[in-house]
């Protein structure tokens, strides 16, 4: 044995959420089995907030030392209140669309409505073999603001393939579990003098991450789901999971 810290999760799920999570997986491996293009065809994309500053990890603060020298020291530092919100779908060929809130507006379902729009009309120029046929598929969480009323009349309109996410799932969200912490890791430890360095800045390392990073996880989003019912539909993370038992 060995002891162990533990590790924090986003809820403390009931029979019935841990349930849904493992039907939500079970349905999605049985799609990407019998479908080949099914993980091709998935546009995913949520929000996040962008700082002015935010800290290092512990890793990224660490520093070559002898172990006869002291360990290196730091402030306690916090986030700094300049933010920017940017919202960001992509599938594994990389960004299809990404856009930041505008100063003083909110996610609400005026707004997402808008993203929806631009997030077709990007969708027609950047993969025309997608929107030739209407086969690609949207992966969004249940914000309130993306399960408005008017935005899933837009979407049944147009018909737009929407596949679900459990609630209290970030671990299988792609953005929560790939693409944001990419976005951030290089971002952190680094002071922006505005809102625009900001923007610029991030869409620079959107732009950096390569084309084999969203391959990869789709790949990863596979295997999450497998991990999710060999545990009965509990988080995972950080388990080492045998699926031949």
């Amino acid at each position: 044995m060995k002891r162990v810290a533990a590790r924090l999760v986003p809820k403390e799920l009931n029979f019935l959420q841990k349930e849904h999570r493992k039907q939500v997986a079970e349905d999605m491996i049985f799609r990407a089995s019998t479908d080949p293009t099914f993980m091709k065809r998935i546009i995913t994309g949520d929000e996040t907030w962008v700082y002015e500053y935010d800290m290092q990890t512990s890793q990224q603060s660490s520093e070559w030392r002898f172990e006869n020298e002291p360990k290196p020291k730091r402030p306690r530092q916090s986030r700094s209140k300049i933010k920017v919100m940017l919202t960001v779908f992509f599938d594994y060929r990389g960004v299809v669309h990404s856009e930041f809130l505008p100063e003083g507006q909110t996610v609400n379902k005026e707004y997402y409505l808008g993203v929806m729009r631009r997030l077709r009309e990007n969708i027609r120029r950047k993969r025309p073999d997608l929107w030739k046929d209407n086969s690609w598929i949207l992966h969004h969480d249940n914000a309130p603001s993306h399960k408005a009323i008017i935005v899933q009349e837009f979407l049944a309109k147009n018909t737009t393939n929407v596949i679900d996410q459990a609630p209290y799932s970030p671990d299988m969200a792609p953005c929560d579990f790939f693409l944001f912490p990419k976005l951030k890791l290089p971002l952190r430890g680094r002071r922006f003098e505005s809102i625009d360095a900001i923007k610029e800045n991030s869409q620079k390392v959107l732009k950096l991450i390569p084309q084999s990073a969203y391959e990869k996880c789709m790949e990863d989003w596979v295997n999450r789901w497998h991990s999710c019912i060999a545990l009965d539909g509990a988080y995972f993370e950080g388990d080492k999971i045998n699926f031949n038992e």
